[in-house]
């Protein structure tokens, strides 16, 4: 399950904080348990701005390369996909989507 609480820590702004709070670690600045509550705040800050600050809408589609469900999580891999909003349309040769429950990833 905290696999699907921490999807954004892999996005450049997860690994950054990741990454700065492992310096303070080093450094004695800052406790590891801290660390991990800082972390666990982010997972949950990213999930609520998602939810409640977003208001595009996208739709997508292409080819289906391969899909994965696993702990709540799926994972799909699209070739050729194309990315609509309203305004502009962006074509990938090849992305992949990992989605999960938000009802789930809130608790």
């Amino acid at each position: 399950m905290a696999s699907n609480c921490e999807l954004y820590r892999k996005a450049s702004i997860g690994t950054s904080l990741t990454d700065a709070l492992d310096e303070l670690v080093t450094n004695g600045s800052l406790t590891p348990l801290l660390a991990v509550k800082v972390l666990m705040q982010f997972d949950k800050s990213m999930n609520d701005a998602l939810q409640t600050k977003i208001k595009s809408k996208v739709s997508f589609k292409g080819h289906l390369h391969t899909y994965r469900y696993y702990d709540n999580v799926w994972t799909f891999l699209l070739e050729k996909a194309v990315f609509k909003t309203e305004s502009e349309s962006v074509q990938v040769d090849l992305v992949k989507v990992v989605a999960c429950d938000a009802k789930v990833v809130a608790h």
